[in-house]
């Protein structure tokens, strides 16, 4: 069966959930207020697709491929970007809600979180390079055997990084911040 191709599609208050997700490769298209949350995203192609204030809640992530995409004002909790296609995996977000989603394993180097909320979000064994944390609230996220280096916490905050764990070289931190990578110590700082 062929893949449905479609390029330049805007789609505005949609909710999938009800009009049925077509599996597809989708090229240049934005997607505005819609609700995606729950649906089967497997097996899509998204390139330079921009997804503004949608509901991806839950959506399955089986080879979905995202290459190049914008998510802003995004509702995305409980996502497996793992399950993601690898080849040409790279997406930012902009003031969204990620928590309990797993980004396991990903190399997502030069990646931008911004005024994003990532609780609980899986960081583990993932090459975060050069990346980008603006102003991110990191509350119990993990990060264990990632790679950090060059990545910007300046920002950001709530966050605790075991620096012996994780490769942090060159990675910056503001001041306040440094506090996320001496937790492991029980020191006190006054």
């Amino acid at each position: 069966m062929d893949k449905n191709i479609i390029s330049n599609e805007i789609y505005d208050r949609i909710d999938f959930e009800k009009d049925n997700y077509i599996t597809g490769d989708y090229e240049n298209c934005t997607y505005k207020h819609c609700n995606l949350a729950n649906c089967d995203l497997s097996e899509s192609k998204f390139s330079k697709c921009f997804f503004a204030a949608c509901n991806l809640t839950m959506a399955k992530l089986l080879d979905t491929s995202f290459q190049d995409i914008s998510f802003k004002d995004c509702k995305m909790q409980g996502l497996n970007f793992a399950k993601c296609s690898s080849f040409g995996l790279s997406f930012d977000f902009e003031n969204c809600q990620l928590d309990h989603s797993t980004f396991y394993g990903t190399k997502i180097p030069k990646t931008t979180f911004k005024n994003s909320r990532l609780h609980r979000v899986d960081f583990m064994q993932c090459e975060l390079k050069e990346s980008i944390f603006d102003n991110c609230d990191l509350t119990d996220a993990i990060f264990e055997n990632t790679i950090l280096e060059k990545a910007d916490f300046q920002t950001s905050y709530n966050f605790i990084i075991d620096p012996e764990r994780n490769k942090i070289k060159k990675a910056k931190f503001s001041l306040a911040g440094t506090i996320g990578l001496l937790v492991k110590y029980d020191v006190e700082i006054n």
